[in-house]
Parts: C-alpha cells; structure tokens; sequence
C-alpha cells in the first residue's frame, strides 16, 4: 500500500475542507495570508528543513499582483493556484508540477 501525505495549511475551515476532499498527492497547499505566520514564512521555513525541497507546494491565494507572486515562486513555491478553485482547477495546478498524472 502506497501512503501519502498531504498538508493543507489554510484559515479558512471552508477551503481546507474543499481541498482535502480534491487532493491526494504529496503536495502542500499553503495560504498567504494567515494569523501567526503567513504562508511565505512558512514556504521559506520548510525549503531550509532537511527535505524541505521535496515535497510540491501550491500556494493558494487571492494575490493577483505578479510580483507577490514571483516572490512566493522564487522562495519555492511550485505554483500557485488563485481562490476561490474548483477541483478541476486544482487537479490542473497539480498536474503541471508533477504532483498528479496528467
């Protein structure tokens, strides 16, 4: 039996629910913006961790602006995928970084 792991890190009950029911892979779905820690903090925190680099990282936001988003790329993250999303949306998103078949 294959296990895997996914982590949805994400202040909205809503869209962790949403989320958890569409992905199976090895994937991260992190927000922007949340309480404590944003999503970027996170992202860069994880990339320094011993295996931090493996696992494939969705940012999922309502940032539309390219240079919040070149700077969520350029500290790792594979992709992003804009709020609110669908699960053909996502399944797409996870499909371009490798994380699911095609």
């Amino acid at each position: 039996m294959d296990l895997t792991t996914c982590l949805i890190v994400d202040d909205s009950r809503i869209i962790r629910k949403v989320a958890r029911r569409i992905v199976e892979p090895d994937v991260l779905l992190i927000d922007w913006n949340m309480p404590v820690m944003d999503g970027l903090s996170f992202l860069r925190r994880l990339r320094g961790l011993p295996g931090g680099d493996r696992p494939k990282v969705l940012f999922c936001t309502i940032e539309t602006r390219p240079d919040r988003i070149a700077e969520a790329l350029a500290a790792g993250a594979d992709d992003y995928v804009m709020k609110p999303f669908d699960g053909e949306i996502l399944q797409s998103k996870l499909a371009e970084v490798g994380a699911i078949a095609a």
